[in-house]
């Protein structure tokens, strides 16, 4: 969860702007893969590598293309349909160590897409075989955190067949938090809050005597980053791109996580726009261009044209206002619009004390905006603390009858957080990364929108959410989008509304306090009503450890905070693979269990292959109808019924209804067998954790 909000002004020379976008488009096949110049010590391994496999020469007979680290053919027809091919850096052929699996939060491999990489050290490489011609490729990695915090940078060398070499500077500025929520850049601090419930030594600091002693850096996290490359040339499938750790790198290691290729089109052209470089902007980020940009979104609104962004670096250090104007950029690969975070000079109304690049618009309180279209260009941000209040998202504010398409976001806090009451937005086939909250938010009163085919990857809060505080969310449609490895929290959250639906997604390797499908009643957000459709999904390697609890949580769980759930919730078609603890949890907490409930929820048609303890965990009041789900590979007991934890002797206080054709199980029979109908309790919240076989077709 975040916060969004506000920042806002042309002339035009159809000739000069039609040269300038000529001669800029040769300019930035160059300048698109720009990283920063080295700089800082590097530092010891801050993190567990968690386990360790292959080291030494590993190698693959042919390319192996994944999604999501999952055979494709597992996925057909769910989460985005996306240009890029991905490769995982276990599969490829290596002289470095794979490390990994490993599922415990703070470590390397956790947070790697599979929970699986491989660590280089200098001298060290990876290499790819391209599976389809390609000029481009993103590299997922990590590097280690400076001594004192704030990141280093170090190269890693690109060839491909064994030349072409060209240099990327990665960076670990943008990652590494640390400590309690907000967290913190600094490894050594004490903890932001000693007056909390600390898991690691079962009390609250502030009122323990002695005081426990905490290891430092404490809840080291989000340690990843990617960057993008363009190759400066096309190659074809089944030449080798080899990444190598210079033997004088700074980074005292290098983890490699993945590798997406792709073939990048040439850039866009628009000749009859207002075009930015004819008002100013300057493509090689030497000067401000938001000037520039509110001059030409000014001069397209009184003469009816586009505002055309050619490719270049824009250096933009503030918000640029829109409302009823199209924004076209010459392709995300090709148009960066990049800002520096700025320290305001004193607080906002609304509480930011920073800003930075965005493009917002105007505040729902003053009526919103409309008929905004903003695609074919990246926002990269400047943002490395975790500040709520801050207006330091990539797209916010309200945007009714409005379109969002092909951008590409990183390093802004959130990606899009939008606040309404607005209405019919569509989002679409944008890539989201690298954020230290949530990915995209509808904040209350979004309605009648969609959200389709973006990929979402390494946020610190929800990838996806819709949160009905104060106003409900309603109508809205979450379909066929791409979100993993959330650091915190959930892949996908729904907080209240009125007939909304998730559907189609593909949900990877949540790693801590969250899964990838939740449903919750809380923070503060109105009640769910109508229907609520949650259909046709796949989640893998979720179900998390739920730190306070000390318990695992489900691939969707249901949890009923501030009030009951009894909306009619459909979970139909969907998929939860591989999951660590269990498929389903419905939970409340601890001191509002005898006020609130979970009913009315359905679930149908559901595959679960693997759980490492039940196909469904309650620990609420309340009741649930189960009909055509099919388990396997299951750990524990299939149903673990704790109900409300009154244990009456008339059994539990949750309820579950089998409507028929529910097969399968594991070592213990039958997961939903008689003798657990209607409510037996069968109340075992840590069982063993049997870790079930990689997902297989069904």
């Amino acid at each position: 969860m975040s916060r969004s909000i506000t920042g806002a002004m042309a002339r035009w020379s159809g000739r000069s702007a039609l040269r300038a976008a000529v001669a800029v488009t040769t300019l930035t096949v160059t300048v698109a893969g720009l990283g920063v110049a080295p700089a800082g010590p590097a530092l010891a391994d801050r993190a567990a590598n968690g386990t360790v496999g292959t080291v030494g020469t590993t190698r693959a007979a042919a390319p192996v293309v994944t999604r999501a680290a999952l055979d494709p053919a597992l996925v057909a027809g769910r989460g985005a349909d996306v240009r890029f091919a991905e490769q995982e850096a276990e599969n490829a052929v290596t002289n470095g160590t794979v490390i990994g699996p490993d599922r415990t939060a703070y470590t390397l491999p956790s947070e790697a897409s599979g929970r699986r990489a491989v660590r280089l050290t200098p001298g060290q490489h990876v290499e790819f075989t391209l599976p389809a011609a390609a000029n481009a490729i993103t590299v997922r990695y990590s590097i280690p955190d400076a001594p004192g915090g704030g990141g280093i940078t170090a190269p890693l060398d690109v060839t491909v067949n064994g030349g072409g070499r060209r240099a990327m500077t990665l960076t670990s500025e943008y990652a590494w938090l640390y400590n309690q929520y907000p967290f913190t850049n600094d490894p050594d601090a004490d903890l932001l809050h000693p007056d909390w419930w600390i898991t690691e030594c079962g009390c609250v600091p502030s009122a323990t005597t002695p005081a426990p002693v905490i290891t430092k850096p404490f809840r080291p996290t989000h340690f990843y980053d990617e960057q993008r490359l363009l190759l400066g040339r096309t190659y074809r499938a089944g030449d080798r791109v080899r990444l190598t750790v210079p033997a004088g790198s700074r980074a005292a290691w290098t983890v490699v996580d993945l590798l997406d290729s792709e073939l990048v089109g040439a850039p866009r052209v628009r000749l009859v726009a207002a075009n930015v470089l004819a008002f100013g902007a300057d493509p090689f980020g030497r000067r401000d261009s938001a000037g520039a940009f509110d001059k030409a979104i000014a001069f397209a609104k009184r003469k009816h044209l586009k505002v055309y962004v050619p490719p270049g670096v824009y250096r933009v250090n503030r918000h640029i206002i829109v409302d009823d104007v199209t924004i076209e950029g010459a392709g995300s690969w090709y148009t960066i619009i990049k800002g520096e975070q700025v320290t305001l000079p004193s607080p906002a109304p609304d509480g930011s004390v920073h800003t930075g690049v965005g493009f917002y618009g105007r505040d729902a309180a003053d009526g919103g905006s409309r008929n905004v279209h903003l695609s074919g260009f990246a926002i990269e941000g400047d943002v490395r603390e975790r500040i709520d209040t801050d207006q330091v998202n990539g797209i916010g504010g309200a945007l009714s009858d409005s379109t969002v398409d092909g951008l590409y976001i990183r390093h802004t806090k959130v990606g899009m957080w939008f606040d309404g009451p607005m209405t019919n937005l569509r989002i679409t086939n944008n890539v989201i990364v690298d954020q230290i909250a949530d990915a995209l938010n509808f904040h209350g009163g979004v309605t009648n929108s969609v959200v389709s085919n973006n990929v979402i990857r390494n946020t610190g809060d929800d990838g996806l959410a819709m949160w009905s505080e104060k106003i409900a969310n309603t109508g809205n449609t979450f379909d066929r989008n791409t979100v993993q490895t959330p650091t915190l929290a959930n892949g996908i959250a729904v907080y209240g509304g009125t007939d909304n639906t998730v559907s189609n997604n593909l949900v990877a390797d949540p790693v801590r306090e969250g899964s990838a499908l939740h449903v919750g009643s809380r923070f503060g957000a109105e009640a769910f009503a109508g229907k609520l459709s949650i259909r046709d999904n796949t989640t893998v390697r979720s179900g998390t450890f739920e730190l306070n609890w000390k318990i695992g949580l489900g691939a969707i769980w249901f949890y009923a905070l501030d009030r009951s759930i009894d909306a009619d919730v459909r979970v139909t078609g969907n998929h939860f693979l591989d999951n660590t603890y269990n498929a389903i949890m419905l939970v409340s907490d601890w001191g509002v269990k005898d006020l609130y409930s979970i009913t009315n929820v359905h679930f149908k048609d559901t595959r679960v292959d693997g759980t490492g303890t039940s196909v469904v965990s309650a620990r609420v009041k309340g009741s649930a109808t189960f009909e055509n789900v099919d388990a396997r590979n299951v750990g524990a007991v299939g149903v673990n019924n704790c109900g409300a934890f009154g244990f009456p002797s008339t059994g539990s206080e949750f309820s579950l209804t089998d409507l028929g054709g529910n097969d399968g199980g594991g070592t213990t029979g039958p997961w939903l067998a008689p003798w657990l109908l209607p409510n037996t309790i069968t109340c075992d919240d840590r069982p063993p954790v049997v870790a079930p076989p990689a997902p297989s077709p069904w």
